[in-house]
C-alpha cells in the first residue's frame, strides 16, 4: 500500500485538490491507470476528496457533459470487502456515461472494469427540502420522489492502477464511476419492494454473483435517503429527472474485453451488457 499523509500534513488543500484531480483526468484521458491520490489527500479527508471529485467532474460538464443523476457506492459488504474500504460514498452520473441500447460497451473507454447490477431509481420530485430536518426527510418521502425503478447494470471503473484505494482515491475518482446501462422495464414502487428484490449476475452465462435488496445498506430505499441527505448538505440536492443507481446488491465481477454480462432482478427483469472485443487502449 502507498504510505499516505494523513488530512493534517496536507500543507495547501488547494494545491492537493488541483494535483489530485489533474493526476486522476491524465489517467482518464492517457487510457493509463495512476498511483493512488491519498498521499495528495490523506487517507481520511472525505471533504477534500469530495473538493476533488466536484474538480474532475466540473472539467468535463465545461467540456460538455451534463449531469443525469449520481450513483451510490459502496452499499455492499461484500463489495466493501472486495475493494477494501467500509463506509458509502456517491459519485455523479453524466449523460456520456449511458451506453444503454448500445450494441456494445465500449471497452476502450474503460481500464479496469467491474460489473454490478443494481436499482435505479427514477425521480419525479426534487428532494431539496431545506426546510425539514433529517427526521421529516425520511424514506416515505424518498419513495414519493420515486416515479419509477428499473434494473441496472454500473460498469464500475478506476483510475487507479490496480484498484488500490482507500475512501479518499475512490470518492476523489468520482465514486470509480464509469459507465451505466438501464434496463427497459419500468416499475413503480407500488409493485416493487426494493429490499425483497433477488439478484443473479451472469458473466458469458455462468452464474457469477448474486444478492438481494437487503444487501444494499439493508434497503436501497435507505441507500436512496442517504445520498438525498447527504447531497442536500453539499448544496446539490436530488433533482426530478435525475437517475440514481441504488448500490450494488451482490459482489462485483470482471468485466474484460469480449465478455457479456446479464442480470436479472425479481419484479424488475433483466439487463443485459455487451463488452467490445477491443483491448483498453494503453
Amino acid at each position: 500500500m502507498t504510505d499516505v499523509r494523513e488530512p493534517t500534513a496536507v500543507a495547501n488543500r488547494e494545491t492537493a485538490v488541483a494535483e489530485a484531480a489533474a493526476r486522476l483526468t491524465r489517467a482518464a484521458h492517457d487510457h493509463k491507470p495512476c498511483t493512488p491520490v491519498r498521499d495528495l489527500l490523506g487517507a481520511t479527508d472525505i471533504g477534500l476528496a469530495y473538493a476533488v471529485q466536484r474538480r474532475v467532474v466540473g472539467e468535463r460538464i465545461a467540456a460538455g457533459a451534463r449531469v443525469v443523476g449520481r450513483k451510490i457506492g459502496l452499499t455492499s459488504e461484500s463489495v466493501q470487502r472486495q475493494v477494501g474500504v467500509n463506509r458509502p460514498d456517491f459519485g455523479v452520473l453524466l449523460d456520456d456515461m449511458d451506453v444503454t441500447g448500445r450494441l456494445a460497451v465500449p471497452s476502450g473507454r474503460l481500464l479496469q472494469p467491474r460489473a454490478e447490477a443494481e436499482i435505479a431509481f427514477v425521480l419525479d420530485a426534487d428532494l431539496d427540502d431545506a426546510d425539514l430536518d433529517d427526521e421529516d426527510l425520511g424514506v416515505e418521502r424518498v419513495r414519493s420522489a420515486v416515479g419509477y425503478a428499473v434494473a441496472a447494470l454500473e460498469i464500475v471503473d478506476s483510475r487507479v492502477a490496480g484498484w488500490d484505494i482507500a475512501i479518499t482515491d475512490t470518492i476523489a475518482d468520482n465514486a470509480s464511476s464509469g459507465l451505466f446501462v438501464l434496463g427497459q422495464q419500468p416499475v413503480a414502487l407500488g409493485e416493487l419492494t426494493p429490499r425483497e428484490v433477488t439478484m443473479r449476475l451472469y458473466a458469458d452465462g455462468e452464474l457469477a454473483s448474486q444478492g438481494d435488496g437487503a444487501a444494499c445498506l439493508g434497503d436501497p430505499l435507505a441507500a436512496l435517503l442517504w445520498l438525498a441527505r447527504t447531497a442536500r448538505e453539499f448544496g446539490d440536492p436530488l433533482r426530478a429527472g435525475q437517475v440514481v443507481l441504488s448500490g450494488a446488491l451482490g459482489p462485483l465481477v470482471p468485466t474484460p474485453p469480449g465478455s457479456t454480462v446479464r442480470a436479472e432482478l425479481s419484479g424488475l427483469g433483466s439487463v443485459a451488457a455487451t463488452f467490445s472485443p477491443e483491448e483498453p487502449q494503453g
